[in-house]
């Protein structure tokens, strides 16, 4: 087993937590919630056509 240790001057991202952010500065920055997939072709087509 190692005895090296990493140490950096700059603490990683995934161990310093965020701060809070407001629901609507959140939506001001990135804009609105998204589906990871969007829809194809024909389904918008059917999804407008009802």
């Amino acid at each position: 087993m190692s005895s090296y240790t990493y140490r950096s001057s700059t603490p990683d991202s995934w161990s310093q937590p965020r701060g809070y952010s407001d629901a609507s500065l959140r939506m001001q920055k990135h804009g609105p919630i998204r589906p990871m997939e969007e829809p194809g072709f024909f389904a918008r087509l059917f999804l407008r056509a009802r």
